[in-house]
């Protein structure tokens, strides 16, 4: 008969751990309230072992942050094919299955949270949001946006994080509905620019062409169509 031994972590894999632990209970509760002793606990290991590993809670939010921008960053990430809208959508499918199994740790990334006014919180926030402002310009083809174009994409990225900030606040609309209504504010938005921009049309349209009628930019059309006639 052998008996179960605990393998000792390495400094690495202990650290990785302790972010998952810590990452875990800020997607259930502010990381306000969460303490050094619980996350040790979830952890299996003394206090002060975990002050061992990062030297204090501050540090430990930031690293759990860390993973958590390099996780939402990466929900942007979509193949260039098929429609546009249909690609912004499944984003935003992403992106909101993220909000949804990490509220209060959305909200604290988005926030500042315990972290509030720290240059490396405010890095990781500046940082999501260029990686999603990438992402959609080259699913746009572009490298080098128009003004009105740069100010599209980052005022929708902008609302989305407020959209998302919203709903988790009583979840009063339903989510399938908020995500086509993102996909077509980033539409309605882009229209509007393009109105006052000759380069901007002229760029929009070979993509705009490609969009279905039953794609959610179509059904943005026909429900604008109904609602002035």
């Amino acid at each position: 008969m052998t008996t179960g031994v605990r393998r000792r972590m390495g400094v690495e894999e202990r650290r990785q751990q302790l972010i998952g632990v810590a990452l875990d209970l800020f997607a259930r509760r502010s990381p306000d309230e969460v303490s050094i002793d619980e996350i040790a606990a979830a952890a299996g290991i003394s206090r002060p072992l975990v002050y061992h590993y990062f030297p204090g809670k501050l540090s430990l939010y930031e690293a759990a942050l860390k993973r958590a921008s390099e996780d939402l960053a990466g929900r942007f990430t979509e193949p260039h094919e098929g429609p546009l809208g249909a690609r912004l959508l499944r984003v935003m499918h992403r992106y909101f299955d993220f909000v949804d199994e990490h509220g209060p740790g959305f909200s604290a990334l988005m926030r500042g949270g315990p972290a509030v006014g720290s240059s490396t919180t405010n890095a990781l926030i500046d940082s999501v949001r260029q990686a999603a402002y990438e992402q959609i310009l080259a699913h746009l083809e572009v490298t080098d946006p128009p003004a009105r174009l740069e100010l599209v994409v980052r005022s929708w990225i902008s609302l989305a994080e407020s959209t998302a900030l919203l709903w988790l606040d009583g979840r009063r609309i339903p989510r399938a509905e908020l995500e086509v209504q993102l996909v077509q504010d980033f539409a309605a938005l882009t229209a509007v620019s393009a109105a006052h921009d000759e380069e901007l049309r002229a760029r929009l349209r070979p993509v705009l062409a490609a969009e279905p009628a039953d794609g959610p930019f179509g059904d943005l059309v026909a429900r604008l169509l109904a609602l002035v006639s």
